[in-house]
């Protein structure tokens, strides 16, 4: 079929010709009726395209209908084989992170800041057990919304799976499939149902953003891409010496070739890159160089010996298992049992989730007029001295360092402060008390009823069981579904 604009393919009308590549073409297209702008894409279906492409389109297809939310574009229709394929999607306005190859390298900071947009979106989509399977600058569409808000889009998902629906590409092809440059490791040995691939993939792009050079080449055959397993990057700092230790830290965790080494979720990716001055730094952030011969030979032996690294990334994805979870102290409240029932809840919920980390949050209530000082009566910083004192109150809980954090909010609304932080930061679970037992307590049944009614995950409220237990209140305890 010849494409020109005023042709009608199914039900919509084309507009005008987008863009012209080896495995699609995409076009502006319009049908009656339309709200939004459409965006048609037609698969190279000629004689002597490749199959891997046909495939492609097909779980592309079979993916669209299923995605949901602001980090992917709506579907809308499609059309298969029998006639004319194609698959009809909003069209997203924005640039995707491709032209910022040309102008680097970038600043850390706007690394962090679009890396954590990237992070957020891939968590969205990890949570509808999606791998996305070709993280790179061109699928990564920066997008502001209606809100006003910049977020990242994630676009093309014809590598993609579907953790609970058959993997075509897998069982027609027994080759590593995606774009070479960025390809985990273990994708390479054909395990393609681990999230924190495209973690891997996303640790390349801000790699190649921060220094101006690709971690691992561009290389064209499957040798070169198992070098990856025993030949580690040059550390970003080695290239850019001004690049802060943090990120070095965030990036090379990225790119471990053990996935169980790497973030074990998007959301605690983005975390830290929200959160850089709460990153543990490690040896990975004082490297300088690469591994030298021998231990690079120690590697190439290892994974030439066993196959260590597909054995643990071909068990289920972690995509929910290793949750965030906040815990909301309220310092001012002098309360030892409800402190322990808190520190127990917390110990309960860590244990039972491998990988969870824990941010301890306090908010330091400000005025709604006027302005407020920084310092206590004895002439103390006050955001100082709650993070102290956060840090005694989770030091009982004995957790290493890399799974705490510790935040001092600042806001005249406590209740709206800790909404936005968990939502903010893709906090799976939000503990805090119940209301106390004092003259305020009034004021702290009400964060806490709002909270439980306006938080977008699973929060539990901590009650201490008084000798003379004052009547429940309705939602006092509730647990949300932990997947949104």
């Amino acid at each position: 079929m010849e494409l020109r604009p005023g042709l009608q393919v199914g039900e919509f009308t084309l507009q005008e010709p987008l863009h012209q590549g080896g495995m699609a073409t995409l076009w502006r297209v319009s049908r009656a009726g339309g709200e939004f702008p459409l965006l048609m894409k037609l698969p190279s279906i000629g004689y002597g395209e490749e199959v891997t492409q046909l495939v492609g389109f097909e779980v592309e297809r079979m993916l669209m209908p299923m995605l949901r939310g602001p980090h992917v574009p709506r579907f809308v229709g499609s059309g298969d084989f029998g006639d004319q394929p194609y698959l009809v999607m909003e069209q997203v306005s924005g640039p995707t992170l491709r032209p910022l190859l040309e102008k680097l390298p970038v600043q850390a900071e706007e690394v962090a800041r679009l890396g954590a947009l990237a992070a957020l979106a891939l968590d969205d989509l990890h949570r509808q057990k999606v791998v996305h399977l070709d993280v790179k600058p061109s699928n990564l569409l920066l997008h502001a919304g209606e809100d006003g808000v910049e977020r990242i889009v994630l676009i093309d998902f014809g590598l993609s799976h579907h953790l609970q629906l058959p993997d075509l590409l897998a069982e027609q092809f027994h080759v590593p499939i995606g774009t070479s440059p960025y390809i985990a490791p273990e994708q390479v040995l054909g395990v393609r149902n681990d999230p924190r691939s495209d973690l891997f993939a996303l640790g390349v792009t801000l790699y190649h953003l921060a220094t101006g050079e690709r971690p691992f080449g561009f290389p064209r055959s499957q040798r070169g891409l198992r070098r990856r397993f025993y030949r580690d990057p040059v550390p970003p700092r080695s290239l850019r010496p001004e690049l802060p230790l943090w990120l070095q830290e965030i990036i090379l965790r990225c790119l471990e070739v053990d996935p169980d080494a790497r973030y074990p979720t998007a959301a605690q990716l983005a975390f830290d890159l929200q959160h850089p001055e709460q990153v543990v730094l490690g040896e990975r952030a004082e490297r300088l160089q690469r591994a030298g011969t021998l231990q690079t030979a120690r590697r190439w032996f290892h994974f030439f010996g066993k196959d260590s690294v597909e054995m643990r990334a071909s068990q289920p994805g972690p995509a929910v298992r290793a949750p965030l979870v906040l815990v909301a102290i309220d310092l001012k409240q002098q309360h030892v049992e409800l402190d322990e029932a808190l520190r127990e809840t917390v110990q309960r919920i860590v244990q039972t989730s491998p990988g969870a980390r824990l941010a301890c949050v306090t908010v330091m209530r400000t005025s709604r007029i006027g302005l407020d000082s920084n310092l206590d009566i004895e002439g103390r910083n006050r955001h100082v001295k709650r993070l102290l004192a956060l840090r005694h109150w989770a030091r009982a809980l004995q957790l290493p360092d890399h799974l705490l954090t510790f935040h001092v909010l600042e806001s005249s609304d406590v209740a709206q402060a800790l909404i936005d932080h968990a939502r903010g930061n893709r906090i799976d679970h939000l503990v805090m008390g119940a209301r106390g037992v004092t003259g305020v307590r009034r004021m702290l049944g009400s964060v806490s009823a709002r909270v439980v009614a306006e938080a977008n995950c699973t929060t539990t409220v901590v009650r201490v069981r008084l000798e003379s237990p004052a009547p429940a209140e309705p939602g006092d305890t509730v647990r949300a579904p932990l997947e949104r």
